[in-house]
């Protein structure tokens, strides 16, 4: 999944609501595909073969694994193109983390003038 493109694809799996909740339940662990069915079932109101389309997308497209075992199909996630997206999002990393740390500053700030007003009331 090099290139632009290949993250525009990532971008494209990773849109989609059901599929990022399927990969929640496999950050969790791994899990049978009717378990992941059941699930997702309830939550999104969609039928089982609209789930399987989903496990597919998310097969074909590297951010699932399937294995059998017996009559089972267990899924888990494939963390290799999650670590791409991951390096090509850290050039914006910081957009986000200079606010945050502004944030924690302000939160900072104002804890420590509450505390000294509260001493200097005397309400200790």
């Amino acid at each position: 999944m090099a290139g632009i493109v290949g993250f525009v694809h990532a971008f494209d799996v990773l849109g989609d609501p059901v599929r990022r909740r399927i990969l929640e339940l496999l950050a969790a662990s791994e899990q049978a595909s009717g378990d992941i069915s059941a699930v997702i079932q309830d939550e999104f109101g969609i039928s089982q073969p609209a789930v399987s389309q989903h496990l597919r997308v998310l097969r074909e497209s590297g951010f699932a694994s399937v294995r059998a075992e017996g009559t089972r199909r267990l899924y888990a996630v494939d963390a290799a193109p999650l670590r791409e997206v991951d390096a090509w999002l850290e050039r914006f990393r910081g957009f986000w983390e200079q606010r945050l740390d502004a944030l924690g500053t302000e939160l900072a700030r104002g804890k420590r003038e509450r505390r000294m007003r509260k001493e200097a009331s005397g309400d200790e």
